[in-house]
């Protein structure tokens, strides 16, 4: 029932307002407290958060062990939130029903599918206990041999209650269960079954043979739906904590449709803000970083002679920073606006809005900022509360740019320029410099540099404890290598502000297995190329742009063959006779 529906009948009715921000429900408070939980469901067994509010464990581990240790037929005492478990196919009434859940879960005769099930079902209760307790968050569970049948379960008694799903019910179970209340038939495909195959019930593929399915809907889907016709689900739960993607959205129904570009662009913009704090949020925290962004709209036509053609989908590379979010969804949401309406000139409404950063994985370890490197570099011009703006404006642009593996600080605007450097020379903490400053150091170190040929090799130079030069016999043959703050092993060398004065390699190579080697007056250093993004050189001064694309593809060797040269030119001619 709807709040002003209940406000009606109820006039004293005290409703919780959930929180709103940007114009919107904010369910970041969910979100943490689903996070509490799963937090300790996590500690019994391999843990997949498939959503805001739900979990899969795999329990079999800990149900095997308990199996092996403490049977439940051994057990004096069970536990009475156990007891109250439902169990399906034990038709049990009034008082008798935990003792008929006590001797069912103690059977000695039972096979070994059922004892893991009673194992699992202890199991449950105590993680669910432990979860009231700690958090005061209630859960219900389904106790089952596969995730689609857990699924199922848990939603069967609400709330706080759990039930186990023997081996021996499943066919009861699917057979009055309708299609379009399993996972994956709710749609289009869940539609078909019902018009062309007559089937209502998941129990009514029975009927059909797996070569029967196969005809209809392909070897595959075909081969799916005989298996879960049977109960039978290969899925396997996936170690993760953390949501695959984030996304955000919001309605727009009846009148409150957005009909001018100017109302879609506002809520676009307030969705990509929220989004861009959310990503950041899991970059700060968990290091991990989200590679594709995409709009997803449902939206009518005035008038329309189409009334199939839906509102597409559009994708692109994610970019790091709210500004830029906003701007890419402003074209994706443009882009899907011209295929909708085609070549009709007609009013449109958008009823639906939404946006999600996805492909989201962990960044490589070791990865850092090129600006780590640019020690004593920073043109004093460049203030630190611009340097503090830019953090909060610029992200990192890909899986190789501006995060260390040790952590990040967030530079405070008071800090002096000499401890700037210092944090930066430091071996226990990285400071992350973002792409803007860069942009910035590139413009400032523009105006005094010499006529020389000018080089990465500039902007590098040796601190205290950052980037030493090395001598040869301390050769490092990657970036990652030479990224650590110190080489206490290597003898320390002249400034590379001293090897500045002579421009140019003396060696310039790529290896066979895609190391770019750099050798200058005898000292080697490397680029592993494929941990460099393209998409990073756009951030960088234009001379660094240059001298690393050449990196990207090297000079073609001149053909110095003769015209007309061919293998017999290698062959004397045989003499005759």
């Amino acid at each position: 029932m709807r709040g002003d529906e209940a406000k009606r009948i109820c006039p004293n009715i005290q409703l919780i307002q959930v929180p709103v921000a940007r114009g919107k429900a904010d369910l970041n408070l969910y979100r943490n407290a689903g996070s509490e939980v799963v937090s300790i469901l996590a500690t019994k067994g391999r843990c997949e958060r498939a959503s805001i509010d739900e979990v899969y464990l795999d329990l079999t581990d800990a149900a095997e062990m308990m199996l092996s240790e403490t049977p439940p037929e051994v057990l004096e005492e069970i536990d009475e939130e156990v007891l109250k478990s439902h169990v399906l196919g034990l038709h049990v009434e009034g008082n008798e029903r935990e003792e008929n859940v006590r001797e069912w879960l103690r059977r000695s005769d039972a096979d070994h599918q059922d004892k893991l099930l009673a194992c699992g079902a202890i199991i449950v209760a105590q993680l669910r206990m432990k979860a009231l307790y700690e958090t005061k968050f209630t859960c219900s569970a389904g106790i089952a041999h596969n995730k689609m049948l857990a699924k199922l379960a848990s939603a069967m008694h609400k709330p706080a209650q759990q039930t186990v799903v023997p081996s021996s019910s499943v066919k009861d179970l699917l057979a009055s269960l309708p299609v379009k209340k399993m996972k994956q038939l709710g749609g289009k495909l869940g539609s078909s079954l019902q018009t062309d195959l007559g089937v209502n019930n998941v129990g009514d593929l029975l009927q059909f043979s797996q070569e029967k399915l196969q005809e209809h809907y392909g070897v595959n889907t075909g081969t799916w739906l005989w298996n879960i016709s049977r109960g039978i689900s290969g899925d396997a739960v996936v170690d993760r904590l953390l949501p695959k993607s984030h996304g955000c959205g919001k309605t727009f129904p009846g009148p409150q449709a957005l009909k001018t570009i100017a109302s879609v662009e506002n809520w676009v913009n307030q969705l990509c803000d929220e989004l861009s704090e959310r990503i950041q949020s899991d970059l700060d925290q968990n290091r991990r970083i989200a590679h594709t962004l995409t709009l997803h709209a449902r939206a009518f036509k005035e008038n329309d002679m189409e009334p199939q053609r839906k509102f597409p989908s559009k994708s692109c590379p994610l970019r790091y920073g709210t500004t830029k979010i906003q701007e890419d969804a402003v074209k994706l949401f443009d882009s899907g606006l011209r295929d909708f309406l085609g070549s009709q000139h007609v009013g449109w409404g958008i009823t639906s809005l939404s946006i999600a950063a996805s492909k989201i994985s962990d960044l490589p370890q070791g990865t850092c900022s090129i600006l780590k490197f640019l020690q004593g570099k920073i043109p004093s011009s460049t203030s630190l509360s611009d340097a503090g703006e830019f953090h909060k404006e610029s992200l990192p642009l890909s899986s190789t740019d501006d995060v260390q593996s040790k952590g990040c600080t967030v530079m405070d605007e008071e800090v002096k320029h000499k401890e700037l450097a210092s944090e930066a020379a430091s071996n226990d903490i990285d400071t992350i410099f973002q792409a803007k400053p860069l942009k910035r150091i590139g413009s400032s170190v523009g105006k005094t540099k010499d006529v020389r040929k000018s080089s990465i090799l500039k902007f590098f130079q040796s601190s205290n404890s950052s980037f030493h030069t090395m001598n040869k016999a301390c050769e490092r043959s990657s970036l990652d290598q030479a990224s650590s703050s110190s080489f206490p092993e290597c003898e320390e060398h002249s400034d590379l502000e001293q090897i500045d004065e002579q421009v140019g390699f003396s060696e310039d190579r790529i290896d066979s297995d895609g190391h770019h080697n750099q050798t200058r007056n005898g000292y080697t250093w490397g680029i592993n190329m494929e941990n460099i993004d393209p998409s990073v050189l756009d951030e960088l001064p234009m001379e660094i742009q240059r001298e690393i694309r050449e990196w990207f593809h090297p000079p073609k060797r001149a053909n110095t063959s003769r015209k007309g040269s061919s293998i017999v030119h290698y062959f004397s001619p045989v003499k005759k006779g």
